[in-house]
């Protein structure tokens, strides 16, 4: 009796945090609609304006074109990045390991509008002005650490006894890292493209120091609209990424078995 009842009692904290979490989305969600031109609660008439006004706002377009460029370029460059310098850190011995891995993810203790005040002023100095580069320069930099620790996660979990094996048998170091490494590695690799695809699309606070009129992310042409607009269309903005993150997780979810490529339940 008194399991069943701490078994319900936990699932009553859990659904109560669940809901202290979703309130505040559940009212953006609610405002989205609201018919008048001021943030309001709970709205006297319902509308879409404001969805089409976030859709169709050119700094919104041109917004969202831009992160999803450093998006993708991020991804790209911090998993090539992290995933060689996580395989070197914990595959080999040399001095000055310990101080390498602290610099690469020293951004985790550095407020972020530090770095992007010094790539703003490095980048001035050697010419660079607020280019798509200096962007995902920087963007690469902050996620880093993350994209680290999950492929450094994903070596800890490697059976190194498969590789043994295989160079055994005659596979060259590169035949090995091709064909056992790698492959071993996905879930670390897949999980730090989703940490730093969504940390950077995200990023604001480094980003509207090294961003231009014509580079701005998503995230600064809000900042920018919030400054001089009082609608409802950030809310409306809010519930579209909402809406489009999960729909894109449970799709991914359905096609790849987010679960086990992320190694949260053991593959068959």
């Amino acid at each position: 009796m008194m399991t069943k009842l701490a078994s319900f009692a936990g699932r009553v904290v859990v659904v109560l945090l669940l809901g202290f979490i979703l309130l505040p989305a559940l009212v953006v969600a609610v405002v989205s609609f609201n018919q008048a031109s001021l943030i309001s609660f709970p709205p006297q008439e319902l509308s879409l304006r404001w969805f089409v006004r976030a859709l169709t706002y050119r700094d919104f377009q041109k917004g969202f074109y831009n992160s999803l460029i450093v998006m993708c370029a991020t991804a790209v460059v911090s998993v090539v990045v992290g995933g060689t310098f996580a395989y070197v850190i914990d595959r080999y011995t040399f001095a000055g390991k310990k101080l390498l891995e602290a610099v690469l993810s020293s951004s985790l203790v550095i407020p972020y509008f530090t770095i992007g005040i010094g790539f703003l002023i490095f980048t001035s100095q050697i010419g660079l002005h607020r280019t798509y580069a200096v962007i995902v320069l920087t963007h690469v930099v902050l996620v880093l650490p993350f994209v680290l620790r999950s492929v450094y996660v994903s070596l800890r979990g490697l059976d190194q006894r498969l590789e043994l094996a295989a160079a055994g048998l005659g596979a060259s170091p590169w035949q090995v890292l091709v064909t056992i490494t790698l492959p071993l590695m996905t879930p670390g690799l897949f999980a730090g493209v989703l940490f730093s695809a969504i940390l950077s699309f995200n990023e604001f606070t480094a980003s509207i120091f090294i961003t231009a009129q014509g580079t701005q992310t998503l995230p600064v042409a809000m900042y920018n609209y919030v400054r001089e607009y009082a609608d409802p269309s950030m809310a409306a903005l809010s519930v579209i990424f909402f809406v489009l993150t999960t729909v894109l997780l449970v799709l991914m979810n359905m096609s790849l078995g987010l679960g086990k490529v992320l190694a949260i339940v053991e593959r068959e």
